[in-house]
């Protein structure tokens, strides 16, 4: 049986430029709100929260941004990072089809995250900020960023939301280890916690709490600033360096997708793989259908709604036009923590209602299986939130199959589940369970929804 080709470019060929998809779409996304005045926000207004080089990107227009070189002396430690042709899954599904995915659990944090987790800490130690708060969900952000403050002295503090940081102790010991400090959230260290806690005690915790406590930590010192590890237009631009780099893989494997997958959660892995084909679309070049792939449990893509929401729980963020499931919906305890937002970026969402990309929805037990069956082909086990991505390639791969096309996918493999065994051995053991949410608090939180005057 063949082994995996491995496409892998020189390091002289990692890209020195982030792209900017904003550069090429039809129509600009729907401008972020103040949440007093409802007028759109000013650099000044994102100032408490983020270094003015972050700023800047955030509301750039640029199609190239150069990448600094001190990020790209750090992102060579694992970039570029590999993609890998997957005969052996093509053999065990007896598709026609040919399966590449990109992977990026080679950095030293295991997942595509460390790419913007880098440049924001360099961003910030360059203006002088001496700490960074931050949210995590299944702690690939909050490892990466703890990395990422140790490379450039900063210090971190984590807020891991609570079923997280009780599923996942080893991700916890990994942030500590690079020197960052980790607290359950909902906790006692913020007002916002306190009044979570006050009123329900055993609170499982969700993104949107655990933003709103790290915000509100940043927003009270100086020297301290906050970095967000998805969602927001700057750290869609530093991950763009993944679908940059299969670009150029693809052309050394002299092939190019039909379609292209990825797990969606927040935005980050997604957008960093798809928005360079798309923008090669949107260009003139092929366009491959994109497919985004969220977990059943926390269907912003597939069931929220399109519109203005806070990006956190507290509401001490600005307002964005985004698919949502209500800023309060505290989704069920999944092992993909990393999905468990109830908001998707704005930009993918644009893009979204611009038609540019799909997007479908699979249970916690389906998506276990494709890793399984991914690990057993391929010998590497994927990060839960990964396995949604593989789930959706496998789809494509069988929907080739009956149709009898021999059409080429490309997925990202986002990162590994070395810290995720213990899901496994519940899969493993027949004892993973689909989660589901309540309709009622979903559509409590959807009736909930900030009135914006058009």
């Amino acid at each position: 049986m063949s082994t995996p080709t491995k496409y892998l470019l020189p390091e002289s060929q990692m890209p020195k430029f982030w792209y900017n998809l904003q550069a090429d779409l039809p129509r600009p996304a729907p401008a972020v709100l103040h949440p007093g005045t409802q007028k759109p926000i000013t650099p000044d207004d994102l100032a408490p929260l983020f270094a003015q080089s972050i700023i800047e990107q955030e509301v750039s227009l640029e199609r190239e941004i150069e990448i600094p070189e001190p990020v790209r002396d750090v992102l060579r430690l694992w970039r570029p990072a590999p993609l890998l042709r997957a005969h052996r899954l093509e053999k065990a599904l007896g598709t026609p089809a040919k399966i590449f995915y990109k992977y990026e659990g080679v950095s030293p944090a295991g997942s595509h995250k460390p790419n913007s987790a880098i440049a924001q800490a360099f961003y910030n130690a360059q203006a002088g900020v001496k700490r960074l708060t931050t949210e995590t969900g299944a702690g690939q952000w909050g490892s990466a960023l703890a990395l990422a403050g140790q490379i450039f002295g900063l210090d971190v503090t984590v807020f891991q939301v609570r079923v997280s940081y009780d599923q996942k102790p080893y991700r916890r010991a990994l942030m500590e280890t690079y020197g960052a400090r980790c607290i359950p959230s909902p906790s006692p260290e913020t007002d916002y916690g306190r009044r979570v806690l006050a009123e329900r005690p055993d609170h499982r915790g969700s993104l949107g709490i655990a933003i709103s406590e790290a915000v509100e930590i940043a927003v009270q010192r100086e020297d301290t600033k906050y970095a967000l590890g998805s969602v927001l237009n700057h750290v869609l631009l530093h991950q763009s360096i993944i679908g940059l780099e299969a670009m150029e893989q693809m052309r050394m494997a002299d092939a190019w997708p039909d379609v292209v997958v990825a797990c969606t959660g927040g935005g980050s892995n997604f957008a960093g793989l798809a928005f360079p084909f798309i923008g090669h679309g949107l260009r003139g070049g092929g366009k491959p259908r994109i497919v985004a792939v969220e977990p059943a449990a926390c269907p912003s893509l597939t069931r929220g709604q399109y519109a203005y929401d806070f990006g956190d729980t507290a509401h001490l963020t600005p307002l964005t036009k985004m698919h949502t499931l209500g800023s309060t919906f505290t989704p069920p305890g999944l092992h993909a923590g990393g999905l468990r937002y109830h908001g998707m970026a704005p930009l993918v969402s644009h893009v979204r209602e611009l038609g540019l990309m799909e997007a479908v929805a699979y249970n916690q037990v389906d998506c276990f299986a494709a890793g399984v069956a991914f690990a057993r082909a391929e010998s590497i086990v994927p990060a839960p939130e990964a396995n949604h991505a593989v789930k959706g390639a496998i789809e494509e791969a069988l929907r080739c199959k009956r149709e009898g096309r021999s059409e080429t996918i490309l997925f990202g493999l986002s990162g590994h589940g070395h810290f995720d065994m213990s899901a496994y051995q519940k899969y493993l053991a027949g004892e993973l369970k689909d989660e589901t949410y309540d309709e009622k608090e979903l559509a409590q939180a959807l009736s909930g929804l900030p009135a914006v005057r058009p």
